[in-house]
C-alpha cells in the first residue's frame, strides 16, 4: 500500500526558492529526495540555476521574496518557459525559531509540491512593463504635487497672494505673471491689462485687474527670485518628463486595452489618466477573479475577516495592490463631488455612522465592482442616481420623519384643520 505522502504528492520534481537580494537559495524536490543549492542573484547566476532545474526536469517553481528581488528571476524563468508562482511570506509561515534560509526553500518546495501554495496574480511581460510606466507617471506626478506646494509656500512668505486668485498656481496664467514678477515688472493695473491684451492672461480669469495688481505685489529677496525660479524649471521639467511618458503609455497600450479604458471612463469620478492604470494594474481579463469578491480582496478595498466565538471583531482592510487602492481612493473622492450621483449618496449614507475615511473606502470598492461588471460583462455604466436610497422602505422614513416633527411642535395640517371645525 502506498504512503499516505505519496500519493497526495501534486507534482513529481518542483523547486522552492528563497529569494534575497543577493543570494538565492533553492530546494529541488525529487520525490521523496531534496537537493539544495544556493546562487548568487546576477544574470549569469540565475542563468546557471535555470539549466539546473532544466536538466532535472523541473516540473514548477514557486519562489517567495520581498521587494522586487523575484523579477529578475521570473523573467528569466518565463523565458525559458519554466512554470513558475510568486507566493505571499504571510500565507506560508513556517515554525517560528526555526527560521533559515535552507529551511525557507525546503519548506517552500514541500509545500509546492502537495499544492499547498496560492499563486500570487503576476501579469504578462507586456502588462507588468504598462504597469511600472503608470507607476512611474504617478511617482512624478505625486513630485509636481510637492513642488507646487514648496512654489505656494515661497511666494506666500513673500506675500504674493497668487493661489488664493488664480484656480490653477500651474497654469498658463499663473505661469506668466510668475514670470513677470520675478523679472522685477510692476505689477499695476496698467502691466495687468497690457498682458490680458497680450493673451498672457486668460480671459477667463474671474479677478480684476485690480484684485491681481495687489495680489502680485510683495517682497521678493533675491535669494527667494533664485529659489523659485529652481522651483519653476523643476515644475516645467517634470510637466515635460510626464507629457513624454503618457505619450510611451498611448503607444505600450494595445486596442483592446484602449477600448477598455474608455469604458470604464463612463464610470462618475474616473479619468483619463485614472482609466489607463487602472487597466494597467487589473488588464482586461477578468477570468482571473472569479468574481467580484475575489478582486476587491485583492485589491484590499473590502472589509477584512476577523471573527471569533461567533464575535465579528475588526473588518480593516487588508494590504491590496498600491497602485490600484490609491488610484481609486483619489477617483472617489472625484466621484462624491457630483451630488447627483449614487456615489454622492453612498458617501453621505456611510460617512454619517462611520466617518468620512470608511466611507471613502466603500466608495471606492463601489467602483471597483462596477469596473469588474463592465469588463466582465461588456453592460456599459449607469449611474443609480442620488436617490437610490430613498426608494426603499419610504413609509418607514416617511413615520419617522414625522415623528420627530411633531416631537419640535410640528402639527399635522389635516389635524389641525379638524380641531379647528
Amino acid at each position: 500500500m502506498a504512503n499516505a505522502t505519496e500519493w497526495e504528492k501534486i507534482y513529481g520534481i518542483c523547486c522552492g526558492i528563497d529569494v534575497h537580494k543577493k543570494l538565492l537559495v533553492a530546494c529541488l524536490n525529487r520525490g521523496n529526495e531534496q537537493e539544495v543549492k544556493e546562487f548568487g542573484a546576477s544574470t549569469r547566476e540565475i542563468l546557471e540555476l535555470v539549466d539546473w532545474l532544466m536538466k532535472n526536469d523541473c516540473e514548477i517553481v514557486a519562489m517567495e521574496s520581498t521587494g522586487s528581488y523575484w523579477k529578475p528571476l521570473y523573467n528569466i524563468l518565463e523565458a525559458h518557459k519554466l512554470p513558475a508562482i510568486v507566493v505571499n511570506a504571510q500565507h506560508m509561515k513556517a515554525v517560528p525559531g526555526r527560521k533559515t534560509d535552507v529551511n525557507d526553500a525546503q519548506w517552500i518546495a514541500k509545500l509546492l509540491q502537495h499544492g499547498l501554495l496560492r499563486a500570487s496574480f503576476i501579469p504578462d511581460k507586456a502588462q507588468r512593463e504598462l504597469r511600472e510606466l503608470v507607476g512611474y507617471r504617478k511617482s512624478l506626478v505625486e513630485d509636481m504635487t510637492r513642488e507646487l506646494n514648496r512654489l505656494q509656500k515661497m511666494l506666500e512668505g513673500a506675500n504674493i497672494k497668487l493661489s488664493g486668485t488664480v484656480s490653477d498656481i500651474a497654469g498658463k496664467s499663473a505661469m506668466n505673471l510668475l514670470e513677470e514678477v520675478l523679472n522685477g515688472t510692476a505689477m499695476d493695473k496698467a502691466a495687468i491689462a497690457r498682458m490680458r491684451k497680450e493673451k498672457k492672461v486668460s480671459s477667463r480669469l474671474k479677478a480684476t485687474d485690480e484684485q491681481l495688481a495687489d495680489d502680485l505685489t510683495g517682497f521678493l529677496t533675491p535669494l527667494q527670485t533664485m529659489m523659485i525660479r529652481e522651483v519653476l524649471s523643476h515644475i516645467k521639467e517634470l510637466a515635460e518628463h510626464i507629457r513624454r511618458l503618457e505619450d510611451e503609455i498611448d503607444r505600450h497600450m494595445d486596442d483592446g486595452q484602449k477600448q477598455a479604458a474608455k469604458k470604464i471612463e463612463a464610470v462618475t469620478g474616473i479619468g483619463e489618466n485614472s482609466a489607463k492604470a487602472i487597466i494597467s494594474v487589473i488588464g482586461t481579463d477578468m477570468s482571473r477573479f472569479p468574481t467580484d469578491a475575489h478582486i476587491s480582496s485583492w485589491a484590499g478595498l473590502c472589509p477584512g475577516n476577523n471573527e471569533s466565538a461567533k464575535k465579528r471583531r475588526t473588518g480593516k482592510t487588508r494590504k491590496g495592490n498600491k497602485l490600484l487602492r490609491t488610484t481609486l481612493v483619489v477617483c472617489a473622492h472625484a466621484a462624491i463631488k457630483n451630488k447627483a450621483s449614487y456615489f454622492a449618496a453612498q458617501y453621505q449614507r456611510i460617512c454619517a455612522h462611520r466617518g468620512g475615511k470608511r466611507a471613502i473606502v466603500a466608495v471606492a470598492h463601489s467602483m471597483l465592482i462596477a469596473i469588474y461588471h463592465i469588463l466582465r460583462d461588456g453592460v456599459p455604466f449607469r449611474d443609480l442616481g442620488a436617490d437610490y436610497f430613498n426608494q426603499f422602505n419610504r413609509e418607514r422614513k416617511i413615520n419617522s420623519l414625522l415623528k420627530k416633527l411633531k416631537e419640535l411642535g410640528w402639527e399635522e395640517p389635516f389635524a389641525t384643520a379638524a380641531q379647528s371645525a
